[in-house]
C-alpha cells in the first residue's frame, strides 16, 4: 500500500506551515478525470489502514500552483516566478502573473483543474474550507504546503516558507528582512498627537467594518490613525448603524468604493457624523485587500490620505 505523510514545521511569528507529502509522482494517475476515484479508494485505505507514515517531501519545487494572491505574488518576488505553473483567478499581481494559466477559485479550489497542471507543489491557504482539497492531492501523489496569511508578521515568514520549499531560500530571507525592517520602521514613526478615529466600511447593507483582527487594522495602526471597531478581535464584523454612531468616528474609510456613495444619502445614515459630513477617505488598490509587501507602500498612501482630510 502506497503512503502519505503529513509534516508540520513551526516558523516564527506563529505562522503554521504544514506540508504533505503523497506518493511518488511516477506513480500518479495521469488522468485528471480519475482523482476522485483515487480518492476515494484512499479514504477506503485510511480506514482500513489507520495512520500511514511516509517519507518527507523531494527536494525543491519545480512546477507550482498558488492558490492565494499573495502566495503568488511571494513567489515572484523572490525570484520564483517561472515556477508558478497555476494560479486562482483572483492573482493578479505582478502583471506577469496573468500570463499564468488559472485554476479557479483558491478556497475549496478544484482539485481536477490543479492537478491538470502537473504539479509537484500546491500552495493552500490555511482554511477548514480547504482540507479537503489538501487531502485529496495527497492521496494523488501531489505535495501540498498549507500557509496562513491573516496579519502583516505573516508576510515575511511565509516568504521564507515558501522560499525553502522552492530553493531560493537566499531571496526570500533578504525580502523577509526587509519587510522586518520596513514594519519596524512604521511602528516607531510618529504618530499624531491627535490620533484620527476612524472606520473601515466593507459594505453598508448590511454594515460591515474592520475589526482587529485583520491586516486592515494594523495598516490603518501604523498609519497613524485608531479604528474604533479595534476592540473586536475577528477580522470583520457585522455591527448595527446605531453602534457605528455611538462609537463616533471622525472618518469613515472605503474600500475600493464610491467617494460618493449612494448608501450615505439614506435617511438611517445620517445619524453617524462622519457620513452626513462626508468625511469619506477612499483607497484602492490590491495591497489593501491582501497582506503582501506591498503592505509597507500601502501604510504610506493610507497616512497620505488621511492627512489630507484631516486637515
Amino acid at each position: 500500500m502506497q503512503s502519505t505523510t503529513r509534516q508540520t514545521a513551526r516558523l516564527p511569528v506563529g505562522v503554521r506551515v504544514t506540508v504533505h507529502s503523497g506518493p511518488s509522482r511516477t506513480s500518479r494517475l495521469t488522468a485528471v478525470a480519475a482523482v476522485a476515484a483515487v480518492a476515494a479508494v484512499a479514504a477506503v485505505a485510511a480506514v482500513a489502514c489507520g495512520p500511514r507514515p511516509s517519507p518527507a517531501g523531494r527536494g525543491a519545487a519545480e512546477r507550482v500552483v498558488s492558490l492565494a494572491p499573495a502566495f503568488t505574488e511571494l513567489l515572484f518576488a523572490i525570484g520564483a516566478g517561472d515556477r508558478v505553473v497555476g494560479r486562482t483567478a483572483w492573482c493578479d499581481m505582478p502583471p506577469a502573473a496573468l500570463d499564468v494559466p488559472s485554476v479557479g477559485d483558491g478556497i475549496a479550489p478544484n482539485v481536477e483543474a490543479i492537478v491538470a497542471r502537473n504539479p509537484d507543489l500546491v500552495v493552500l491557504y490555511a482554511s477548514t474550507a480547504n482540507t479537503a482539497a489538501g487531502e485529496r492531492l495527497a492521496s494523488v501523489g501531489v505535495r501540498t504546503m498549507t500557509l496562513a496569511m491573516d496579519r502583516l508578521e505573516h508576510v515575511p515568514a511565509a516568504a521564507q516558507a515558501l522560499g525553502e520549499a522552492v530553493g531560493a531560500q537566499t531571496a526570500a530571507d533578504s525580502l523577509a528582512a526587509w519587510f522586518t525592517r520596513g514594519l519596524d520602521s512604521a511602528r516607531t514613526a510618529p504618530r499624531p498627537a491627535a490620533p484620527p478615529r476612524v472606520v473601515i466600511l466593507t459594505w453598508d447593507r448590511p454594515p460591515i467594518v474592520i475589526g482587529g483582527g485583520s491586516f486592515q487594522h494594523e495598516l490603518l495602526t501604523l498609519a497613524g490613525a485608531e479604528n474604533v471597531f479595534g476592540d473586536l478581535p475577528q477580522p470583520s464584523a457585522q455591527v448595527a448603524i446605531e453602534t457605528i454612531a455611538a462609537r463616533n468616528p471622525d472618518l469613515v474609510v472605503l474600500l475600493d468604493g464610491d467617494p460618493n456613495p449612494a448608501w450615505a444619502d439614506r435617511p438611517e445614515w445620517q445619524v453617524v457624523p462622519a457620513v452626513r459630513q462626508r468625511r469619506f477617505v477612499t483607497v484602492r488598490g490590491t495591497e489593501f485587500a491582501r497582506p503582501t509587501p506591498r503592505a509597507l507602500g500601502a501604510v504610506r498612501r493610507l497616512r497620505t490620505l488621511l492627512d489630507s482630510v484631516a486637515r
